[in-house]
């Protein structure tokens, strides 16, 4: 069997005979021909603008009289900190996330499993990891360690000479992503699809046949649909509980008799969104959130009422987080709207450039990678706000409130700025000899998407 790559026939020999540098030797040499994605930076500042007028506005209900501001100044101190992330990691040779990965992963699942067996409740689950003043949401962790195990796992695995990935690979790329999704499905139905998505996009870009992945498909519809099957009858016939009824009235929905389920309020809210004629229904508690939402989108028209104008910021809940992009459109219009989606697209478009232009399989796989983690998450947010997907809750990528989710972001951003700036290109024969030598003999493989 062929090589995936044979260095000799790709370089000159004058040029294999002059070299005899040290990988450390080699990492030298490339750095002055470092890039620095502008595309990507330009996108960070955009959002970075829009989350400070935004949710200085969106955080309403939690300002303080004596305090007017510190909501902003918290979220403010994330984005500085997560900035900071964000400049160290694009610094560093994609050589040493390779080796992070699996420590980042291993510590990811076990602070899920910690957060099972001693977490604090957040709106009826076991969601955080609490240190003093501190709130950790391993959950955001999970959702990027999930795009990285994969990446680390395919890159790996890649079949010498032909666009596909070994069984073993296969095996073990799904095996990771049903133990991220079962210790996410407590948590929400919403995160449990975005790693089931994420999981399936890099394996069709990371070359895993069409009959391999079929297989896969069909074993996560069956695990799925046993999960959900078990756990609607579980606790079927429960009472509801007085934590339950807090937690229902929280969420402004019906309290039903299996309200101690979380599978009751998936199957509700399900019940809620594919209802007739839904748009001319009376504001009540079971559909308040979303009516207010689609009020506050209809109160901004094209082009919105200004910043610091929201009629619904203060009705809405959860208006800082969860439905802050209903706030955007109100304040700043629909044009706004759009202009936000088109900077998440063009994230993901420009990690897709940087991607086929890279020589190897781990950099085409770790950039496209966190831009799917980033740019799904934020699709799913805005589907859920204008009312494509059911009610649910998942923050908007660095614009919602929440420092785990602004942190991990950050870090997302921050590897793809590694890769982007570290990465050989496809012709660039001696940067290719260089990586080469910095990276595992295990991971070298072709670019699958140059195949």
């Amino acid at each position: 069997m062929e090589p995936v790559f044979n260095i000799d026939e790709a370089i000159p020999e004058t040029v294999n005979a002059a070299s005899s540098s040290t990988p450390a030797d080699d990492l030298g040499k490339i750095m002055p021909k470092l890039r620095t994605d502008q595309h990507i930076w330009g996108i960070y500042i955009c959002l970075l603008i829009i989350s400070v007028i935004e949710l200085f506005s969106a955080s309403s209900q939690e300002v303080e009289v004596n305090d007017i501001y510190g909501p902003i100044i918290r979220h403010a101190r994330f984005l500085a900190i997560g900035l900071v992330l964000m400049l160290v990691i694009q610094r560093f040779h994609f050589k040493y996330i390779f080796r992070l990965i699996p420590l980042y992963v291993f510590g990811s699942i076990l602070a899920m499993l910690l957060v099972m067996a001693i977490g604090v409740k957040v709106n009826g689950a076991q969601r955080a990891l609490q240190f003093g003043s501190i709130m950790i949401l391993p959950a955001e962790f999970l959702k990027l360690a999930a795009a990285l195990g994969i990446a680390y796992i395919l890159s790996r695995n890649q079949m010498p000479g032909k666009r596909d990935v070994t069984t073993k690979g296969v095996v073990m790329s799904a095996s990771l992503t049903l133990i991220c999704a079962g210790l996410l499905f407590s948590h929400g139905l919403t995160n449990t699809l975005l790693i089931i998505a994420i999981s399936m996009s890099m394996m069709l870009i990371g070359g895993v046949g069409m009959k391999k992945f079929g297989i896969v498909c069909a074993v996560y519809l069956v695990i799925g649909s046993a999960a959900m099957g078990y756990k609607i009858m579980q606790n079927k016939d429960a009472a509801p509980t007085t934590e339950a009824i807090e937690i229902a009235a929280l969420n402004k929905e019906e309290v039903g008799a299996s309200a101690g389920n979380r599978s009751s309020t998936w199957i509700a809210r399900i019940k809620r969104h594919f209802r007739l004629n839904k748009a001319g229904d009376m504001i009540d508690d079971t559909n308040k959130q979303e009516q207010l939402s689609y009020i506050a989108q209809a109160h901004g028209g094209i082009t919105g009422v200004g910043p610091g104008n929201s009629r619904e910021n203060a009705r809405l809940p959860l208006a800082f987080s969860d439905y802050i992009y209903a706030i955007v459109i109100e304040e700043l219009g629909l044009i706004t709207g759009i202009f936000i989606l088109l900077c998440y697209l063009w994230l993901l478009a420009r990690a897709g450039r940087v991607a086929t232009k890279c020589k190897q399989t781990f950099p085409c796989l770790l950039v496209i990678g966190c831009a799917i983690y980033i740019v799904y998450q934020a699709l799913f947010h805005m589907a859920i706000v204008t009312g494509v997907f059911p009610v649910s809750g998942q923050p908007l990528p660095l614009i919602s409130k929440g420092g785990t989710s602004v942190i991990v972001t950050s870090m997302a951003l921050g590897i793809m700025l590694s890769t982007s700036r570290h990465a050989a290109f496809k012709g660039d024969k001696e940067a290719i000899r260089q990586e080469l030598n910095a990276l595992p003999a295990s991971i070298h493989s072709d670019n699958p998407s140059q195949l």
